[in-house]
């Protein structure tokens, strides 16, 4: 789905309490968990505590845990949708429904999840006012509560000529670029591999020498935390 061109308050919890009030059908954005899976296989563990941000009334969490995942936290900026996620994952001691805006996590303690995943967050944060302040306050926020060596894994449609100057910014992250074809693209598959990631350059010619201009992809930033980066870098 896509978020559109307007500028949209995605930030406020009033335009998602209203959003989710009139449609309660369950709802991924970009990619639904078996096409992610061999990713998360790959870059998880099943014994992670995992975050998942802007959970919205998707069934990601439900699919982690059912194929292994034992602590999945969800939060939203909704308590519409928390609190119907909640009711409905009762019986799911694996996942835990918390209403919380992304840009100020201070109830999580500093380096205590293992991954934190998002799918749209922070594409829609940049789609509202005051988009860079906010996305900044998003990415402070989940280096602050990663372990060291923990993985920020956003799934996003933001290209690398857009996205990586944001992510490089905090010089935190080690940051491995992968792609996964839209659902119905047209793009032939044997260009990549999910889980072979794309040789990323400063000026990220690099994928579209791969891929073309304009391919039917999300890229996923798959960032490992790393803090003596933030070491050289003051050092620099």
């Amino acid at each position: 789905m896509t978020l559109g061109t307007s500028t949209q308050a995605y930030g406020e919890p009033s335009y998602w309490d209203k959003r989710y009030s009139k449609d309660s059908t369950p709802f991924d954005w970009y990619q639904k968990y078996p096409a992610l899976a061999p990713l998360f296989q790959l870059y998880l563990l099943h014994r992670h505590r995992v975050l998942l941000v802007g959970c919205g009334n998707s069934t990601l969490g439900e699919d982690m845990v059912k194929d292994g995942y034992q602590d999945v936290v969800n939060i939203d900026i909704s308590s519409v949708v928390i609190e119907a996620m909640g009711k409905k994952y009762k019986d799911y001691p694996q996942l835990k429904y918390i209403e919380m805006d992304v840009r100020d996590m201070s109830a999580f303690e500093s380096d205590s999840f293992d991954a934190v995943i998002d799918k749209g967050t922070l594409d829609s944060l940049m789609c509202g006012p005051n988009a860079s302040q906010n996305a900044n306050k998003m990415l402070e926020e989940i280096g602050r509560i990663l372990r060291s060596g923990g993985i920020f894994m956003l799934i996003s449609y933001g290209a690398p000529n857009y996205r990586l100057s944001l992510l490089r910014e905090p010089c935190l992250w080690e940051i491995k670029l992968h792609v996964v074809g839209k659902l119905g693209s047209q793009m032939e598959p044997q260009k990549w591999e999910l889980t072979v990631p794309i040789p990323l350059n400063e000026d990220s010619s690099s994928v579209t020498a791969i891929l073309g201009e304009n391919p039917d992809v999300h890229y996923i930033y798959v960032c490992i935390k790393d803090e003596s980066l933030r070491l050289e870098s003051k050092e620099a």
